[in-house]
């Protein structure tokens, strides 16, 4: 998908209305409009990066930052006492608009959320493989 036909490129231009929460030279933030929560948040960088993997590592700071605001800032303003910072890389993973973003997304106890199944490693070797197999492939 090109700049001009991304969904985010075209809030960050201004050619699509948002609920603008928070912005800097960097990103901007604004309200889902389609939330999971009341509040829900997305933290985008203004320049398009298709995927989280496309974007330069100089911005994890700054969406960092704004995503502890953000969050900081909806716990105060909806009573959520905890929240998720969450990026969905590739369909997979549940990336619907191909523009690198970050959702925030306030919780309470009780919300109706569950989190993630974990599974155990059937062996501490097994665990250790993978590990081992993860680091050689490690690019940093």
């Amino acid at each position: 998908m090109s700049q001009a036909d991304c969904l985010f490129c075209k809030i960050v231009r201004g050619e699509i209305p948002c609920a603008k929460i928070y912005e800097t030279d960097q990103l901007l933030s604004f309200l889902d409009i389609s939330p999971v929560t009341p509040g829900h948040a997305l933290v985008v960088p203004k320049a398009h990066y298709p995927t989280l993997l496309d974007m330069p590592g100089d911005l994890g700071g700054p969406i960092l930052l704004a995503a502890s605001a953000v969050g900081r800032a909806i716990m105060a303003a909806t009573g959520a006492t905890g929240f998720n910072v969450v990026a969905n890389t590739f369909e997979a993973a549940g990336q619907v608009v191909f523009h690198a973003h970050f959702h925030v997304i306030g919780r309470t106890g009780g919300d109706g959320l569950p989190p993630w199944p974990g599974t155990p490693y059937d062996s501490n070797e097994t665990l250790a493989r993978l590990a081992e197999t993860i680091r050689h492939r490690l690019a940093v």
